[in-house]
């Protein structure tokens, strides 16, 4: 029997991140794209970005993606958002929740610098993700058609990684527009052809 998805309003004041960092260039595009959108546009735009959780330990919902918005509709002001509940763990202590997400990359226990760190690393609350600047840069150079959108799970901190090793991060944070440019030619080069969504060109 398909049963229909579990949709509730939960507050963003208790929303659990499963990450620990975001772009926050790229939550600052989401805040203007909110912003500029009003009651029934609100509405609709909502409907068609329902968050997906876990229900995890102690009833709490755990973020799985839509991190970037989540964050900008915290940052704008909105109390709640629809979610809908993908899969309940509610039954798991914390340790063996942690492992379940671990291991079906459902979680993302990454810093700012690209290293891994402790699940008690990631944060309770997304007031508290922090800004990982290439994640913005991988973002923006998806949209710019420098990689094809992919399933791989963290598809995007994988190409941040990558170009975190070759652009330094004071250039982002200096000129964005130029190291989207540099983002773009390491895209195309054969340096990242192992990575998800690549579209550079291949030898005959």
């Amino acid at each position: 029997m398909i049963r229909d998805p579990l949709l509730i309003a939960v507050a963003i004041k208790d929303l659990r991140p499963t990450q620990i960092t975001v772009g926050f260039h790229e939550v600052a595009e989401k805040r203007r794209l909110w912003a500029s959108l009003a009651g029934k546009k609100r509405d609709a735009f909502l409907a068609q970005h329902m968050v997906p959780v876990l229900l995890g330990p102690k009833e709490r919902h755990y973020v799985t993606d839509h991190h970037h918005l989540v964050r900008a509709l915290h940052d704008e002001g909105c109390d709640t958002v629809v979610v809908t509940v993908v899969k309940n763990l509610s039954s798991l202590s914390k340790d063996a929740f942690w492992v379940y997400v671990d291991n079906r990359a459902l979680c993302h226990p990454y810093n700012a610098d690209g290293e891994r760190v402790g699940f008690k690393d990631i944060p309770k609350s997304v007031a508290d993700l922090q800004d990982d600047p290439f994640r913005s840069l991988a973002g923006a150079l998806r949209r710019a058609g420098g990689y094809a959108k992919d399933t791989t799970p963290f598809s995007e901190f994988l190409w941040a990684d990558f170009l975190r090793r070759r652009i330094k991060r004071g250039a982002v944070e200096a000129d964005f527009a130029t190291s989207l440019k540099e983002a773009m030619e390491l895209a195309k080069s054969g340096e990242a052809k192992f990575l998800p969504g690549w579209c550079g060109a291949t030898e005959e």
